[in-house]
């Protein structure tokens, strides 16, 4: 039986972590399986750099988008996947070894999940999480001060020369295409719940 696609899509700081949480706890951990994107950066060295020697994170070449769908397309099919853990150029983290199982419903999490023409036509579900401006800028300072070392500086330089443009550039125009978006400037506790629900009724259906 095919597996229910389920895509999480935003930008940076609009919530989608928060989303995959809150699937992942309420959820049966042998009926769901999570693939995020963050895990298939390039390595620093391998990545292009502009005239400062800056790598554009929020660009797809800066990700193995390749192997990413190749590890989609595997578990679809009924094979496990193991994947290194990409740790955002910190040498002091022991990064760690993932396997990904086959489950009756797989989340696809990340800022390109929508733009490999060549998979748009696997996803059952297209979510994609959205919140103003300014909310997600404060997010991700909190998020990258605290989780990557990074300065203030570093990450107010980064969002302005390449995650707000980037943004807008190959994310948000792919926020039609999608079967529901998700407002997340305050909350978005009730959409949890309806996607929660919904998800629940298939596998429900899906052990019959």
């Amino acid at each position: 039986m095919k597996p229910y696609i389920v895509g999480i899509c935003g930008g940076s700081g609009s919530g989608k972590t928060y989303l995959l949480k809150k699937l992942l706890s309420e959820l049966p951990a042998d009926k769901i399986t999570l693939i995020s994107q963050d895990n298939y950066y390039k390595a620093w060295e391998d990545q292009e750099k502009d005239d400062e020697g800056l790598v554009n994170y929020d660009h797809p070449d800066s990700l193995r988008l390749d192997l990413w769908e190749d590890h989609v397309q595997l578990l679809m099919a009924g094979e496990s996947v193991t994947k290194q853990e990409y740790t955002f150029n910190q040498p002091d983290v022991i990064p760690q070894t993932f396997t990904f199982q086959p489950a009756p419903i797989i989340v696809l999490e990340g800022l390109f999940i929508y733009f490999p023409k060549t998979i748009r036509p696997l996803y059952d579900l297209k979510i994609f999480v959205d919140a103003e401006e300014h909310i997600k800028l404060a997010r991700r300072m909190s998020r990258d001060l605290v989780e990557r070392a990074y300065s203030f500086e570093e990450t107010l330089r980064d969002y302005q020369k390449f995650v707000a443009p980037m943004y807008h550039q190959y994310v948000a125009p792919l926020k039609a295409d999608c079967d529901l978006v998700i407002p997340n400037n305050d909350h978005m506790n009730n959409a949890t719940r309806v996607l929660l629900d919904h998800l629940k009724s298939f596998l429900g259906r899906e052990g019959k």
